[in-house]
């Protein structure tokens, strides 16, 4: 049930905060405004104005192509995706695990990380949209404090130095007075520091291994044979041994804990 609330706010938040509002003005309004023709019903959203129906279609499409860089950018999905190719390129089997695997795999731990952060903005944001209790605005305000504390928690202060610099804002009190768009791309970059610098950690084991197979093969004077197709065996055995998938993915879902 949680797995299922959760890809429901990912996927859909926006199609239903921007449209609870307009159905529940529509509900409100009088008998004889429901008589009218379709094409002249208004409709209208708070802060907004009168917008058409074909418009409303348009603006919610235009909504739902951002769905994609919200779930890279404002999720755990960054990390994970950066690590697992690291993983690939360390152990050099060139496409296995497969692209389609990994991001699948990626895709199930990101919801299993944001569970409790899409359980809140489901209830505090999502819900009362959808039963008419609140309209864009407020789901909007309320969405936003539980996004912002995940990625606060995840984000340097450096960097959220930066952004608050550049963005030559006033500096705030506290750091839920920070904007999103500050917070947004000074996670992103924390993300992509702590993703490279696990990829990192990563490598240097099975370099070593790789260091030790060319010089084996030099010294014994095998220098047609390639490195990597010696090593290989090794790494590969090394991570099954270690029970590498599930140490990589425990510290993974650990690091966001």
């Amino acid at each position: 049930m949680r797995t299922r609330r959760l890809i429901l706010t990912l996927a859909l938040a926006l199609l239903f905060i921007g449209t609870a509002s307009v159905v529940a003005h529509a509900q409100q309004q009088p008998p004889a405004a429901a008589a009218k023709p379709p094409q002249q019903l208004d409709l209208r959203v708070d802060g907004v104005g009168s917008i058409s129906a074909p418009l409303q279609v348009v603006l919610v499409l235009t909504l739902l192509s951002f769905l994609p860089a919200i779930l890279v950018t404002m999720t755990s999905f960054t990390r994970i995706v950066i690590v697992f190719h690291f993983l690939r390129q360390a152990l050099g089997t060139q496409e296995m695990p497969s692209n389609q695997i990994l991001i699948g795999l990626a895709l199930f731990l990101t919801v299993f990380v944001m569970a409790p952060t899409g359980d809140r903005v489901y209830e505090l944001a999502v819900q009362p949209a959808m039963a008419g209790q609140v309209d864009v605005t407020e789901a909007f305000n309320r969405a936003a404090p539980p996004l912002r504390e995940f990625m606060l928690r995840q984000t340097r202060e450096k960097d959220l130095a930066l952004f608050v610099e550049l963005s030559k804002s006033p500096r705030p009190q506290t750091p839920q007075d920070l904007p999103m768009r500050v917070v947004i791309p000074a996670y992103v970059i924390s993300e992509l520091k702590t993703g490279f610098q696990m990829g990192f950690f990563l490598f240097v084991p099975f370099m070593l291994i790789d260091l030790v197979v060319s010089t084996t093969l030099l010294s014994m004077g095998m220098l047609q044979l390639p490195p990597a197709m010696v090593s290989l065996p090794f790494k590969l055995l090394l991570f099954v041994m270690i029970d590498g998938w599930n140490l990589l993915v425990g510290s993974l879902v650990r690091s966001f804990l």
